[in-house]
């Protein structure tokens, strides 16, 4: 990776295997060095400039997680602004939502650098145009920009040569915690007992501060010092067990938490049984009043069933996805009030609510609030147990290749659907029933008569399959998922493979 200048990122992509998706940059911490970081770096800026969205002199915000490579591709951001010509506005280690916050409120464009939820091995960067993120219409401008890099600046390995000085932290914090301060009111959470799993989450301290600032008492556990890949849509087993232990040692009303850069929520009841995100984004769209909730397709039906939300979205996997179907609903009724949330909890705003401003990214303290808070009336089990009862699980098989997911797809895709149906009925008639509908927005998803769900989807960018499953019981979605992933292993992806060979020999 030595030879930089003159590439597009398209190329950068493939020469380094970090590629460039959903929001903006994964990849393990080894190959995202600080050469190629300040490459996509300056990529994005040179392509906010083309859309009059960067000149010379303009602010740029930067903060990051706490993970150990952070400060470093923190450096490489920051110098890749100043090369561009703009000023470094440096919030330090700080929730995303929050540096989101300050940046769209003043108009600036912004830098996130974590990896959210990922191994510790890994991290990522996140770009933010000054009024939201960067959308699946941004990548081909971006990918496609052609950077040049002083290579006088970085050693053989591609690391910065000369130590960089950040300007003084600007604090966003407060502003952030006011937001909901202002919203619930200092009360909101007077007389509740809410403990924090504080982990390696950017945001621990935060909600401490939130809570206290919102009249609760924070009782704070598991604080660690080496990161932990907490993933709310994928809650580890010892995070599970820490919960009920917590629970059971301390009289709490809630036991809270998000994953690495405090975007997403995790919420536990009084006993400290974790909360599905997808169930939190209901709750927490209700509370808000919404009147469109955008959602991806992987989550939970609870919200039709429940009817909570007059009108429903489902999009495709990935917060650029649901920013857009929530700016197309906005746009179509202004009066209304859109939000979104993702499986993993997530929540965005995309309306004014009361004295929210709308904050169109993934929000943890948001959801937090707003599940906590109805804990003031009755407990929070109670709550979630007077929805209707929908259950999901979700699972993958790792090493599968994509020529294999193609050829599952591409054999329950074919065909009209009543063929589809009726390949439906046959292929998995004896798991789940009578087939009854087809969702083809990513993925394959199929619904039953009896309300089972089977969802296959292939991974974007990693050779996996992933399988959701939805049922009346959480055991019967477990069930369900593990009989339906045996049965594709064992039978449909080799009547598939079979099938694409025999076509090609035809061909």
């Amino acid at each position: 990776m030595n030879d930089i200048s003159g590439s597009t990122v398209a190329e950068l992509m493939v020469q380094s295997g970090v590629p460039f998706g959903t929001s903006g940059v994964r990849g393990l911490a080894d190959a995202m060095t600080d050469k190629l970081c300040h490459a996509y770096a300056t990529a994005f800026l040179q392509y906010l400039r083309q859309i009059g969205e960067f000149s010379d002199g303009d602010s740029v915000a930067i903060a990051g997680d706490l993970r150990e490579s952070t400060p470093r591709i923190i450096s490489a951001c920051a110098t890749a602004v100043r090369d561009c010509g703009g000023e470094v506005v440096y919030c330090g280690k700080v929730p995303t939502p929050a540096l989101a916050l300050h940046a769209m409120g003043n108009a600036m464009p912004s830098i996130m650098v974590t990896g959210s939820h990922i191994p510790a091995d890994r991290n990522g960067i996140k770009f933010y145009r000054p009024h939201g993120e960067v959308l699946k219409s941004d990548e081909a401008g971006i990918v496609s920009q052609r950077v040049t890099v002083d290579p006088a600046r970085f050693g053989n390995d591609g690391s910065l040569l000369a130590p960089v000085d950040l300007p003084e932290v600007t604090d966003v914090v407060p502003a952030y915690i006011h937001r909901y301060v202002e919203h619930f009111g200092a009360d909101a959470l007077e007389g509740l007992t809410v403990g924090i799993y504080q982990h390696t989450a950017v945001g621990r301290d935060v909600l401490a501060r939130a809570v206290a600032a919102l009249g609760g008492t924070a009782v704070p556990f598991g604080r660690e010092t080496v990161f932990v890949p907490v993933d709310t849509e994928a809650i580890r087993g010892e995070d599970i067990a820490l919960a009920a232990e917590w629970a059971a040692a301390n009289k709490v009303d809630a036991i809270i938490s998000t994953d690495g850069d405090s975007d997403r929520p995790l919420v536990a009841d009084a006993q400290g049984v974790w909360l599905r995100g997808d169930v939190v984004g209901l709750l927490c769209a209700r509370a808000v009043g919404a009147d469109v909730a955008v959602t991806p397709v992987s989550s939970n039906t609870v919200l039709e069933v429940s009817g909570a939300v007059p009108k429903v979205v489902r999009t495709r996997i990935g917060s650029p996805y649901v920013i857009a179907a929530m700016m197309e609903a906005a746009e179509a009724d202004p009066a209304a009030c859109v939000c979104g949330y993702e499986a993993n909890g997530g929540f965005l705003l995309g309306s004014a609510v009361g004295a929210l401003a709308a904050l169109p990214t993934r929000d943890a303290l948001l959801p937090i609030v707003a599940v906590v808070q109805a804990a003031k009336d009755k407990p929070i089990a109670d709550v979630v147990a007077e929805l209707p009862p929908r259950y999901t699980f979700s699972d993958r098989v790792a090493d599968f290749p994509q020529a294999h997911s193609a050829a599952l797809i591409a054999l329950l895709s074919s065909g009209a659907e009543d063929e589809q149906l009726a390949r439906i009925a046959r292929l998995f008639g004896e798991i789940a029933g009578f087939p009854t509908a087809i969702d083809k927005t990513d993925g394959y998803r199929m619904s039953f008569a009896d309300g089972a769900v089977i969802h296959f989807r292939p991974s974007g960018n990693a050779p996996e399959l992933r399988c959701y499953t939805e049922a009346e019981s959480e055991a019967k979605a477990r069930d369900l998922n593990e009989r339906a992933l045996a049965h594709v292993l064992a039978d449909v992806v080799p009547e598939a493979v079979s099938l694409e060979k025999a076509a090609e020999k035809t061909d």
